[in-house]
């Protein structure tokens, strides 16, 4: 049942703010602080419960307390689970508060009458079971997010509690009644007053979560359905990716039964954005969620290195799948005259039609390469095997040869040679040691080794990536032209290119999983052993009717491997994990490779991705959602569109929107509804030698968004809880800017979210936000890549409070709309 909460409400959306009665302010203040320390009191309960829980662990002993154990097992790691849940929602515990009309509008509203319900991270019940907190996520909630001064549905209040630690410090009230308010009143009330504030906050260097702030068509976004593939299309501001994962949040809640088995993977652009993100999910009361680039999808390699953008589209394109096919059956190889090895004083010879017909019919088994070698070993072995006999049969012979020449034959050595004729030169059991013999010999390996290797997809491609003659044919038979520019030493770092076809490669490589299989079938033998000794012991304890698992659990007593490992873990760590749903960031950015990488990783095909078409900037990237999509959903993904612009203030997003009309005039960039700070200026500053002037301008920008008097205070290494600078500059001048700003943080790490000022590059910069972005170079970036134009796009819109372009010479046309003023010295402010 719903709460009753009396409270003063002021009408027509008002703030309880600073000029607002202080009687009234202080007094719903109050009222409200009453209701979060209970709130808290009852999380710290819970999380005592927990603690406790896990102290205690598995209650000891067996036989007649087998059941008890089991159970206990199972609400200890349950405890583990929800401890953590617990303690990642600390901040913010209780942000919301949602009262019904006492006269519910018509039948199955889902609201009892004048029902009070308060909305927070996680759902509470209080001791005697009564709701004290809804989850944000369950349906009770939802009239809180999507509730309009032109939709209400049942309510008549909406309130935001702003809490600063555990104590409420603001209130802002939104009152639904329309009454005396005309057909204008009523559209302009949108109750984004929360989320404007939340806007201005200074930034820290991670995401926060909006779960207070959600609008409508975020909300739609992170409630709709989990079975198919959601694309969410939004331009910068949108707050799509933070509604992607609120969405996993609540996929998580809602279909938690599927998706904590099986798990939820969030891929972003690189390691910068997942630190900037990764408290997220937590604060919203998950974190069993894995997350990953593309670039760490293939388990044992964490590629961070961009390829040139030339070799990135190669490397990129479908054709690499024929190329990587191309290059595992380029070392399936018949050598030229046959084989020959040494052995033992002789030369061992299989022709080369033997050799051809080894090979084929490996290949006719249609399983990965690595699996196919067993029968290709087994038949080069035994053809082997039989030329070493028949040469030792040769040397026997050759004195029979004189005898039987001579006439001189006895009758008992006819017959002995009449009856060789019809037996087999090696029996069974002769041919597998001979086999075996041999394989012992590293000369036979070795020959055998180079015409049919046991490969790892890194072996594979480092070896052809060095070989330009391996290059020219793998690319011949596959038909890929520009196969010369893969070429490099085979010590390089791999890159995030190279990812997908290392996977790729996996695919056609496989494992010979033999020795595995047996030493599980071992294991498993030793087992059932262990457990029919645990089931003696259980009946010697008068409960042999249990069932078989709790034998099984006490003989997993003299297996303890440590904690167990999350799903995330898990799933982490193996390459053929199927997780339940699949969230892709910045997924314009995915080449057709990756999206195969990703593919594999959700056979349900159950996705959410988020992204901007018109800030592609990779040349392997998306020019559609289709041309991506369409190969493994055709008609089968549905679209949906953020089209208000929450975080770029109107002057910025102007700039912006020039833009993106020059270098991509079919996109329709999101609307801002934030019109406020200054407006954005052009800086004319000498850049073909070091920006001199830049570290001034950077002080100046600082001490702008940062509160107080920290900003005057702090250089660019300095720290600081808000306020954030970002300096994007052009590739070429990444070099000189980074030189003339030695204490700022550059590139794209995690540490550099720490820091105050960041030097990044464009693709750098995707997906993350500052208070302030100076921007060095805009024509240099123009030019350095056909996606010049989306690149400068993307570092045009990072800034949520101020704006900055350093140029030289001439604004390009498209930035027109900047004022700009010459900055020779280094007094820029």
């Amino acid at each position: 049942m719903g709460l009753r909460q009396a409270g003063p409400v002021k009408p027509n959306g008002a703030e309880f703010s600073d000029d607002a009665p202080d009687t009234a302010r202080r007094a719903a203040i109050r009222t409200e602080q009453a209701y979060v320390s209970h709130a808290y009191a009852r999380l710290d309960a819970e999380r005592s419960k927990a603690e406790a829980a896990l102290r205690q662990g598995p209650a000891a002993g067996g036989g007649a307390v087998a059941q008890a154990r089991l159970e206990s097992a199972v609400a200890t790691e349950e405890a583990a689970r929800r401890l953590a849940r617990l303690s990642g929602v600390e901040n913010g515990l209780c942000f919301g508060r949602i009262d019904h009309r006492a006269d519910p509008a018509g039948p199955g509203s889902g609201s009892g009458s004048g029902d009070t319900f308060y909305i927070g991270r996680i759902g509470l019940r209080d001791a005697d079971g009564e709701p004290l907190l809804i989850d944000w996520r369950a349906a009770a909630a939802r009239p809180f997010y999507t509730a309009t001064p032109g939709a209400p549905g049942t309510l008549a209040r909406r309130r935001h509690l702003h809490l600063r630690g555990r104590e409420v410090v603001r209130l802002d009230d939104e009152v639904f009644d329309l009454d005396g308010l005309d057909e204008a009143e009523r559209g302009g009330i949108v109750g984004e007053a929360a989320l404007l504030a939340t806007l201005r906050r200074g930034r820290t260097g991670r995401m926060s979560d909006v779960v207070a702030t959600i609008q409508e068509e975020q909300d739609q976004v992170i409630r709709s359905a989990l079975q198919g593939v959601l694309v969410v299309q939004g331009g910068p501001g949108t707050g799509k990716t933070v509604a992607a994962l609120h969405r996993a949040a609540y996929l998580l809640y809602t279909h938690r039964d599927v998706l904590e088995r099986r798990g939820v993977l969030v891929v972003g652009p690189n390691a910068t954005f997942l630190r900037y993100i990764e408290q997220v999910l937590p604060g919203l009361g998950e974190t069993d969620v894995a997350l990953a680039t593309v670039g760490e999808l293939y388990p044992g390699v964490r590629a961070s290195a961009a390829d040139e953008p030339a070799v990135a589209v190669v490397k990129g394109g479908f054709a690499m799948t024929r190329f990587v096919e191309a290059a595992v059956r380029d070392r399936q190889r018949v050598p030229a005259g046959g084989l020959a090895v040494p052995s033992d004083g002789m030369v061992l010879r299989v022709p080369e039609e033997a050799c051809a017909l080894a090979r084929d019919r490996a290949r006719a088994l249609r399983l990965p390469h690595n699996m196919q070698r067993r029968r290709f070993v087994h038949d080069l072995l035994e053809a082997l095997a039989v030329d070493r006999a028949e040469q030792y049969d040769t040397m026997v012979d050759e004195p029979l040869e004189e005898i039987i020449r001579s006439g001189q034959t006895p009758a008992w050595l006819q017959e002995l040679l009449d009856e060789a004729e019809d037996a087999p030169l090696l029996d069974e059991t002769e041919l597998r040691l001979a086999k075996e013999a041999l394989w012992q010999e590293p000369a036979v390996r070795e020959a055998i080794d180079a015409l049919w290797p046991e490969l790892t997809p890194q072996r594979l491609l480092s070896e052809l990536y060095a070989d330009p003659d391996a290059l020219a044919r793998v690319g011949a038979a596959a038909g890929v032209a520009d196969h010369a520019l893969l070429y490099r030493p085979a010590s390089s770092p791999w890159t995030v290119s190279d990812v997908p076809l290392l996977d790729e490669a996996a695919e056609w490589l496989g494992k010979d999983d033999s020795a595995e299989r047996a030493r599980r079938r071992a294991a498993e033998k030793a087992r059932q052993e262990e457990e029919l000794y645990a089931r003696e012991v259980l009946a010697s304890a008068g409960v042999e009717r249990l069932p078989d698992v709790q034998a099984g659990m006490l003989a997993d007593r003299h297996h303890d491997d440590g904690p167990p490992l999350t799903t995330a873990q898990r799933a982490a760590a193996d390459r053929e994990w199927a997780y339940g749903h699949v969230i892709v960031d910045e997924a314009q950015e995915l080449s057709e490779m990756a999206w195969r990488v990703i593919m594999r990783r959700v056979p349900t095909r159950s996705l959410t991705v988020v992204g901007d078409i018109a800030q592609t900037g990779s040349a392997a990237g998306a020019a559609s959602w289709g041309a991506m999509l369409d190969r493994y959903v055709p008609g089968r993904w549905r679209e949906q569109r953020l089209l208000v612009n929450y975080r770029t203030p109107a002057a910025i997003a102007r700039v912006a929107e020039d833009v993106l009309a020059a270098v991509d005039p079919g996109q329709v960039p999101p609307v801002p509804v934030r019109d406020e700070g200054d407006p954005p200026r052009a800086v004319a500053m000498p850049l073909d030698g070091p920006p001199v002037g830049l570290p001034e301008l950077v002080r100046a920008e600082l001490a702008a968004v940062v509160p107080g008097d920290r900003g005057a205070a702090a250089g660019p290494g300095g720290g600081i809880e808000e306020g954030r600078l970002a300096v994007i500059s052009s590739g070429a001048l990444h070099r000189r800017v980074r030189e003339v700003l030695p204490d700022a943080a550059a590139g794209a790490t995690p540490e550099a979210l720490d820091s105050p000022v960041v030097v990044l590059t464009a693709e750098e910069a995707k997906g993350l936000e500052f208070d302030s972005v100076i921007v060095v170079d805009p024509a240099g970036m123009l030019g350095e890549s056909p996606k010049g134009g989306q690149d400068l796009y993307v570092a045009l819109t990072r800034a949520t409070r101020r704006l900055t372009v350093v140029h030289d010479g001439d604004l390009p046309p498209m930035l027109a709309r900047l004022t700009s003023g010459r900055e020779d010295s280094a007094t820029a402010g």
